[in-house]
């Protein structure tokens, strides 16, 4: 398990590997006279899925399966029943699980907790290395690095673990397994969460040292207290009545942000720059070039503007302005109000996510 396959020997039935150039590309061998190969592509946890599904087919009853055969099958049903944002996250934690437990086939009787612990310990190092590998990327790019905490990969690992018990549960309720979950007993790493709340002077130095794009991206967020995600998302047509409708993507819940005051004010800064452009761009947020500011374009912008102002990144994530509104807004509307810019389903879920981030408010003795 985790390991790459040594002259494609430990390869899916029926897969076979050919060398291409520079790269590996992936068959299926469907067998027959003259023989025909099917085309899977060179990138395998992709060529895996598309094996899974033309040879699901095939399988007799009662075979043994694999971890692949759970994902294709969960993938299939589960993802979506899911919200866009869950199901994003849920590709990329799938995509890893695939590369430690795909690589070849796991037989799902043959994992047992040890391989659920080995794969965290795995997870960590191998997040370890790509920090490593995108601090030399920037160094080639004449940019700073990012300092590499210890506890990276941790969080990661510990969401990739509970997404595997989901699917060892939805296994065993599909007749794929009846073995117990290897995840029981298994301790994930300890995680104490964000409780940054960003302060006016700090917000003004990181502001004074990004371009414009990044302003307007860095006052929508800290005005409406969406996720990152929500805001790259706002657009023109989702303006109306004197207010902005926000779908969030994490849990699908509908916003009307009534549109006043300081946030008035920055939709018409962020209208005069789009002016410049021939041809006129509906995203709220774009580049230089009119292009919108994707979530890419947005770390890197940030990260840079973060370094020249000498703030380290545990000080200030861009996610934190999310929890400086919610405090904003709670001192000053209170928790309900709070709550219904947060999207959150009850008020006690918004008090405890802000009571985190900064201790309750309590007066002092008289």
């Amino acid at each position: 398990m985790g390991r790459k396959p040594t002259r494609w020997t430990n390869l899916p039935r029926g897969m076979r590997a050919r060398e291409r150039g520079n790269k590996i590309h992936y068959y299926l061998d469907t067998g027959g006279k003259p023989r025909k190969e099917i085309p899977l592509g060179s990138d395998y946890v992709a060529a895996v899925h598309k094996w899974a599904e033309l040879t699901a087919a095939k399988r007799p009853v009662g075979a043994d399966y694999t971890f692949v055969d759970v994902a294709v099958a969960y993938r299939a049903k589960v993802f979506p029943t899911k919200a866009p944002r869950t199901r994003s996250d849920n590709e990329k934690e799938l995509e890893w699980l695939l590369k430690f437990f795909g690589d070849p086939p796991a037989p799902l009787d043959g994992i047992e907790p040890l391989h659920m612990r080995q794969y965290m310990d795995w997870r960590v190092i191998e997040a370890r290395k790509l920090a490593i590998q995108a601090n030399a990327e920037r160094v080639a790019a004449g940019r700073g690095t990012q300092p590499i905490p210890d506890t990276l990969g941790q969080v990661r690992a510990n969401r990739e673990k509970a997404l595997f018990s989901h699917m060892w549960n939805f296994a065993r309720e599909s007749g794929y397994t009846k073995a117990p979950n290897p995840c029981a007993g298994i301790k994930g790493f300890k995680e104490s969460g964000r409780d940054v709340v960003v302060s006016d002077q700090m917000m003004q130095s990181i502001l004074e040292h990004a371009g414009l794009p990044l302003q307007f991206a860095i006052r929508l967020a800290d005005l409406t207290g969406q996720r990152p995600g929500d805001v790259l998302r706002m657009s023109e047509s989702h303006i109306s009545g004197g207010v902005l409708h926000v779908r969030q993507g994490k849990t699908g819940a509908k916003l009307r942000i009534e549109i006043e005051g300081e946030l008035k004010r920055l939709l018409a800064e962020i209208q005069v720059f789009k002016s410049q452009f021939k041809v006129r761009p509906l995203a709220l947020l774009v580049n230089e070039s009119g292009e919108r500011l994707s979530k890419h374009m947005l770390r890197d912008r940030f990260d840079d503007a973060r370094a020249a102002a000498g703030i380290a990144k545990a000080d200030f994530q861009f996610r934190d302005l999310r929890a400086t509104a919610a405090t904003a807004v709670d001192e000053e509307s209170g928790t309900r109000s709070a709550q219904a810019l947060l999207g959150h389903t009850t008020e006690g879920m918004t008090a405890h996510y802000i009571r985190h981030k900064v201790g309750k408010k309590v007066k002092p003795v008289r």
